[in-house]
């Protein structure tokens, strides 16, 4: 698989098992392997789970952005060659804060560092910026399983 920056759409596809609508990353920027990722979520009015918050706007919920920071983070590990057809199980976050709403018309930057890394575990920080300013941050545990099973 070809790993040359930036990573479209069809690539992330062929990396995470996620789809339309669930695949929340767009792009991806930057890719220092066992270190740090940089990806891009474009936030639109047409996108299925838009809330509104309390002025009446819509707003991404934070879930949802916390989940896109957890899809940059498996795309760094699910790329490494060994991990490949391996499924990545969401397994934790500690010390999420929101900082402020992230509104249609959003270009959201994610990056996530390595804070530990072994075969089977390990710990990613997360932050999610829009022009700069942070709007989520927080640390996310993941456990690797074992190779998917073709159906």
């Amino acid at each position: 698989m070809d790993l040359t920056l930036p990573l479209d759409y069809a690539t992330i596809e062929r990396i995470l098992p996620h789809r339309y609508p669930f695949l929340l990353v767009d792009r991806i920027t930057e890719f220092e392997v066992d270190k740090r990722i940089v990806g891009i979520k474009n936030v639109s009015l047409n996108e299925r789970y838009l809330s509104h918050d309390p002025g009446g706007r819509p707003a991404l919920p934070p879930t949802i952005l916390t989940e896109a920071v957890a899809q940059v983070g498996a795309i760094m590990i699910l790329a490494k060659p060994e991990n490949r057809q391996r499924l990545i199980f969401f397994a934790g976050i500690e010390r999420v804060r929101y900082r402020r709403a992230v509104h249609p018309g959003d270009v959201v930057e994610i990056e996530a560092v390595v804070l530990r890394l072994r075969s089977r575990m390990g710990l990613l920080k997360g932050v999610a910026r829009v022009e700069g300013k942070p709007v989520v941050d927080g640390t996310m545990t993941f456990a690797l399983g074992p190779t998917q099973v073709a159906v």
